[in-house]
């Protein structure tokens, strides 16, 4: 038997494609300048800021994408319809974070070592302006619905993009006021680190739904405690939580009820118990009179 309260947030869909839109096309037109002005200047961590640049837009891009395959209905053998599509966007989007770390680290170490020319003047004066557009977009990318981790993937490659145009002024005005070359690629180091930070965020929380491990807020123990808890219950057995996709946890089990227990009414219960405690919105429970006084809680899975 099944029980469902309604889940997503389909009513602001819409919205969030037309904020991530305009965050999107203000990317792309700076991006195509920073690129041109960092080749000028001679700078890494320019260029590794409009390299984030690049998978910020092609981030919104998959994420305006995966929106659209979500929102598809449930049909056929796509029971949940598509909407794990934006869980594997925001893995993408990790994955991606990841590469480019290991490349800005690669070209970081080298100008270490050897030290290029850098026009510090044309840094500065890109890398704030580029924070003003990030700030802009990131603000934009903000009013959509982040509880998402689609959105929420995307909103991480902006703000980081944002963190690595500040490190790149702090370059910029160190190699314009003092000559030291250096402070370009640590500071290309440092746009490294915070990448390798979202970047683990993201796989880490993308990878417990594509896993099907049981949100944070439901532990499998405490949900079949507190299901135990009912009086008439009288055990619990394979009892499953996951995730389907951001904000659409998922519950299944097999109750037993006290002979003599209303089961339809234990049911209904039940699933305003786990609704109301632990936010689990699409629940089904097998009920069954089963003798028994003592509750038992057999086959949890997380």
């Amino acid at each position: 038997m099944g029980h469902g309260h309604g889940h997503g947030h389909a009513h602001g869909a819409g919205t969030d494609r037309r904020l991530l839109t305009a965050a999107l096309a203000l990317l792309v037109v700076f991006m195509a300048v920073e690129v041109v002005v960092g080749v000028v200047a001679n700078s890494i961590a320019l260029i590794s800021d409009a390299g984030h640049m690049l998978t910020d837009a092609a981030s919104i891009a998959l994420a305006l994408f995966a929106m659209r395959l979500a929102a598809r209905p449930a049909s056929g053998a796509y029971t949940f319809g598509w909407k794990r599509a934006e869980i594997l966007s925001a893995a993408a989007n990790g994955l991606t974070f990841v590469l480019l770390v290991a490349y800005f680290v690669y070209e970081a170490v080298q100008r270490l070592i050897e030290p290029p020319k850098v026009a510090a003047p044309l840094v500065v004066g890109t890398a704030l302006t580029g924070i003003a557009v990030n700030a802009v977009a990131s603000w934009l990318i903000s009013r959509a619905d982040r509880t998402s981790l689609n959105v929420e993937g995307a909103f991480q490659h902006i703000l980081n993009d944002m963190y690595a145009f500040i490190a790149t002024v702090v370059a910029g005005v160190v190699v314009w006021v003092t000559g030291w070359g250096r402070a370009d690629a640590v500071a290309a180091l440092v746009v490294a680190a915070l990448m390798a930070k979202a970047a683990y965020g993201l796989l880490r929380e993308a990878g417990r739904v594509l896993f099907e491990a049981a949100p944070s807020g439901a532990p499998p123990a405490e949900v079949g405690a507190a299901i135990c808890d009912h009086p008439d219950v009288t055990g619990v057995e394979d009892l499953h939580v996951w995730t389907v996709t951001s904000g659409f946890p998922a519950l299944s089990a097999h109750v037993s009820v006290r002979p003599g227990g209303d089961c339809h009414r234990v049911r209904r219960e039940l699933a305003d118990l786990l609704h109301e405690r632990f936010q689990i919105e699409h629940t089904t429970l097998q009920v069954d009179h089963v003798p028994g006084t003592a509750c038992r809680i057999a086959g949890a899975r997380p």
